[in-house]
């Protein structure tokens, strides 16, 4: 998980990296799993659903064509096949093939995953931001924008707010937050969401539960031993968010 989020998010672009009708060139960002996670529902099952590539950056100019999958990214050589068509070698280990579908950019399905279908960001982040960031801030604001109220819990009352960028206001405690997209984290999380919450330099993973207009977020409990990879499962309940 990214512990903090680049700053860089502030300078977006309302409309950036696209390139020329009929061109792959740009970012590109998983739009369906968007979808999916708007609907309320469990991060997780959304990811699974509609992954694992959550973002494509694509220049042709220069050949190279990257994803970004939320804990790893994957830089390969862009050549065109068929006009529409394109192949993604990754130093001859395997290849991947893009297509443009109208508006849509398609990953076929392959022996790494199923066929994938990517938009355009109606947000898209500076170019110099890191990658994955314009898929973020789309998911951010889909699964958790809008005003929260704290129905139970410290500040019981309060109003907390989710900013794409991942800033997070009147959560007690903390200033910064990152859900939990891939990786460590999620292996460490079992069957659960998590997400990162931060305030200052000091974080702490916890976990959630998202049902509707409510969130539930869990005190982390590690059940696993000193020497091993920790193991979360949940524990007291911090607080009740619920959404207006």
């Amino acid at each position: 998980m990214r512990h903090t989020l680049t700053a860089l998010l502030a300078s977006a672009l309302l409309v950036g990296c696209a390139g020329k009708p009929g061109s792959p060139d740009g970012i590109w960002i998983n739009q369906p799993l968007i979808d999916a996670a708007r609907e309320g529902g469990p991060l997780r099952e959304a990811l699974l659903a509609h992954g694992p590539n959550l973002e494509w950056r694509i220049d042709s100019a220069r050949g190279i064509a990257t994803y970004s999958n939320g804990f790893e990214l994957g830089e390969g050589q862009l050549s065109a096949e068929q006009p529409g068509h394109w192949q993604v070698d990754y130093h001859g280990d395997y290849q991947e093939q893009l297509s443009l579908d109208g508006k849509q950019l398609v990953q076929a399905a392959s022996a790494n995953g199923p066929e994938q279908y990517f938009s355009k960001p109606a947000t898209a982040m500076a170019a110099d931001a890191p990658p994955g960031s314009s898929f973020e801030w789309a998911l951010y604001q889909a699964y958790l924008g809008g005003k929260w109220t704290i129905s139970q819990g410290l500040g019981q009352g309060g109003l907390v707010i989710f900013h794409p960028d991942g800033r997070v206001e009147g959560l007690p405690g903390s200033e910064r937050y990152a859900l939990c997209l891939a990786g460590d984290c999620a292996s460490m999380a079992g069957d659960h969401d998590s997400l990162w919450l931060q305030l200052g330099q000091q974080g702490a993973p916890w976990l959630f539960e998202r049902d509707g207009d409510e969130l539930r977020i869990f005190e982390a409990v590690n059940q696993a031993q000193s020497t091993e990879m920790p193991e979360y499962r949940p524990g007291r309940q911090a607080w009740l968010l619920e959404r207006d």
